[in-house]
Parts: C-alpha cells; structure tokens; sequence
C-alpha cells in the first residue's frame, strides 16, 4: 500500500497494492499500522455507502463539531470526481482544495481528515461509493458549502449536475465561519 501525500497536509491518496490472477483480485483496504506511520491515528466506528447514476453531485458536506468526522472513501463500482476543501481556520491551505479521480479499476482511497468539506460527482451509472467514518453521524451537526462557489472555483468536469435540495441551498463560502 503506498499512502501519497497531496498538495494540502493530512490529505492522503491511497494507493493499495492489488493482487490480480485468473480468478480475481485481492487487495488490503484498510490496515491500522500504515495508517499510523502516516500519522492517520484514528478510530472507525461507521461506514456508509451510496448508489448513484452518473452526474450525481453530493457535496460539499462536513459535520461540525463535536460531531467531526474523518472519512476514508473508494468507490467499489463506477468512478467519482472526489473533493476536498479544506476549512480548518489556522491552516495555511485554508480555503484550497484538492481532487482524485476514485474508481473500481485503480482502487485507489481518499483520507479526508476532520476539518475538510467533502463532496463528490459520479463520472459513471450505478457508481456504488463507500466510506468509513471517525464518528457516528449526528444531523444537527451537519453542514454544508455551495458545490459551486465562485470563490473555490472547483472544476467539477460536469455541467448540470443531478442535486439534492440541500446542496442546491448550501451558503458559499465568502461568510463562512468555520467551526474548525
């Protein structure tokens, strides 16, 4: 498994070693021990997963505190564009955002640590998406920045995504007042 480090610190690409023969393929998703000489020292106590069509955009989501939650997500079928913004106050990558295509052909995972808005849009039908979670999911602690902020500028390599209500009506992020 190679952890690769993005343009923003605590902001990890995963890369698992796959081993593939004539009967399939085999690959560690997630092991304790690398994760720590990384520095991910944490413990997961959810995981959630999603179906959707292609041109789905969920996003940018994030719980507040004390409700934080790091997330660890891959995507098992189809692919994703995948987003992360971060929104940790004191960071000098405040307001930055990175992205990685995910799919079921490069296995590939995205640490996205507590203090990080997080969204995703499907690039294929029947994209089946899965996380694991730092904490449970508590709804008064959830919140949300515009997909589309003009301020972020995210090339999201989609016209006219499929929304839910709430990401439609989500605040931009001139304003926001992160709880991080």
């Amino acid at each position: 498994m190679e952890v690769v480090k993005t343009s923003i610190p605590d902001l990890y690409i995963i890369k698992p070693t796959v081993f593939e023969d004539h009967r399939g393929y085999f690959f560690e998703s997630y092991n304790k021990e690398l994760f720590l000489r990384h520095g991910i020292d944490q413990n997961f106590v959810q995981d959630n997963e999603s179906m959707s069509g292609k041109g789905v955009l969920r996003g940018l989501h994030f719980q507040k505190p004390p409700f934080t939650q790091g997330k660890l997500v891959r995507v098992m079928q189809g692919s994703v564009l995948d987003v992360a913004v971060d929104i940790r106050k004191n960071s000098p990558t405040y307001g930055r955002w990175a992205s990685v295509v995910l799919s079921q052909k490069n296995k590939w995972m995205y640490w996205v640590p507590p203090g990080f808005a997080h969204g995703f849009v499907t690039l294929e039908d029947h994209t089946i998406f899965f996380y694991k979670c730092t904490n449970v999911y508590n709804k008064e602690s959830e919140a949300s920045i515009a997909w589309n902020d003009p301020d972020l500028n995210i090339d999201w390599q989609v016209n006219n995504p499929i929304l839910a209500e709430k990401d439609k009506n989500a605040p931009f992020f001139k304003g926001f007042d992160s709880p991080f």
